[in-house]
């Protein structure tokens, strides 16, 4: 079975640099995109950046453009997230998924997999 797990999220000030990490597992992910997304507390879930797993394409909300890196490394199976520059507003639990490409969009019901999610805190 498809497993995703998130780790690497903790408590930073802002401005400062944290790296997520996801250890995916249960099936090769030729022809999947995988994302980043988060959820702030009363708020809904929220794309944030997107990678093709096999051509590496990228793509990124504009409130991290520039700031935030997304990468996968397809030996290890891993896709990370580099996050720069980080800002309160951007505290929030921090979400991997897989979704087919053509399927997988920026909007997170064309997901197919999710993980159990880390959080992330940047205090002021």
């Amino acid at each position: 079975q498809v497993q995703l797990v998130e780790s690497g999220g903790g408590l930073v000030q802002a401005g400062g640099s944290l790296r997520l990490s996801c250890a995916a597992s249960g099936r090769t992910f030729s022809g999947y995109v995988m994302g980043w997304f988060r959820q702030a507390p009363g708020k809904e879930r929220e794309f944030v950046a997107r990678i093709t797993w096999d051509a590496g394409i990228t793509n990124y909300a504009d409130s991290v453009k520039g700031r935030f890196t997304i990468s996968r490394d397809s030996a290890k199976n891993m896709v990370y997230l580099q996050m720069n520059s980080l800002k309160p507003e951007d505290t929030a639990v921090y979400y991997c998924a897989a979704g087919r490409v053509g399927m997988a969009s920026i909007k997170s019901d064309s997901y197919d997999y999710w993980g159990q999610g880390t959080q992330v805190t940047v205090s002021s």
